[in-house]
C-alpha cells in the first residue's frame, strides 16, 4: 500500500500547498469558551497524572486566581514550578497573509493568549518561581504522529522571543459567538505566536 508523505522543507516546516492532509484554515466563527475550557481540562489532568507517575514530583491543579493551570512540588513539599497547558487543535493556515513579518509557516506555528503570556511574565518576575508552557498539539498530521504531541518552553525563554519579535507575532481575531459567558467576554481574541523550532519535546521530568 502506497502512503503519501508530507513534504518537509525544514524542521517543522512542511509544504502545505501539496499536503494530502491539509488542515482546515477556515475560522470557526463560533468560539465556545466553555467547551474549549472543558476540553483543555482533560489534558491538564493528563499532564498532572504523567508528572505524578514519574515519581519525581507532586503536581496538582493550581487554585491561585490568574496563575498557570498546574502547580508542581518537590517530594519534600517545597514549591518547584508552575505549568500552563495550552491545547492547540487548529492550525493558523493564514499566518503568512495575516502576519507576514512573523516569518512563521502554518505547520510550525503555535499560539498563546497574549494577556495570559504577559501575566505569566509578571508572575515569574514577582514570585521567582520557574514557569513553563506546555502545548498539546492535535489534528496536525505532519507534526503529530500519534494522538497528540507535547512541546514546552520556559517563560524566561518565551519572554526573550517576545522581546525580540515584538508585534510581528501578535494577531487579533474578530469576536465570535460563544466568546461571551454570562455577560463577560472570556474568549481569546488576541494571540501571540511561537514556532515549534523554539520549543522542546516535553517529557514528565522536564518541567
Amino acid at each position: 500500500m502506497f502512503i503519501m508523505a508530507h513534504i518537509e522543507i525544514s524542521s517543522f516546516v512542511f509544504d502545505c500547498d501539496v499536503c494530502h492532509t491539509r488542515c482546515d484554515g477556515k475560522s470557526k466563527g463560533t468560539y465556545l469558551f466553555a467547551d474549549d475550557a472543558a476540553f483543555s481540562e482533560q489534558y491538564e489532568q493528563l499532564v498532572i497524572n504523567k508528572i505524578n507517575n514519574s515519581g519525581r514530583f507532586n503536581a496538582n491543579k493550581c487554585d491561585n486566581v490568574g496563575y498557570p493551570d498546574i502547580v508542581v512540588y518537590n517530594l519534600d513539599g517545597s514549591l518547584y514550578s508552575y505549568i500552563e497547558i495550552k491545547v492547540q487543535r487548529r492550525t493558523f493556515m493564514a499566518i503568512g497573509n495575516k502576519l507576514p513579518r512573523s516569518g512563521l509557516m502554518p505547520s510550525e506555528t503555535l499560539a498563546l493568549n497574549l494577556s495570559d503570556l504577559l501575566r505569566y511574565f509578571e508572575i515569574r518576575e514577582t514570585t521567582h518561581i520557574p514557569t513553563s508552557i506546555i502545548w498539546v498539539v492535535l489534528n496536525r498530521p505532519c507534526i503529530v504522529k500519534e494522538q497528540q504531541s507535547f512541546y514546552y518552553q520556559t517563560i524566561d525563554a518565551l519572554k526573550l522571543i517576545y522581546e525580540q519579535c515584538g508585534d510581528s507575532r501578535r494577531f487579533k481575531r474578530v469576536s465570535g459567538e460563544g466568546d461571551i459567558v454570562n455577560g463577560i467576554h472570556k474568549g481569546v481574541t488576541v494571540n501571540y505566536h511561537f514556532s515549534l523550532k523554539e520549543l522542546k519535546v516535553w517529557i514528565p521530568d522536564k518541567i
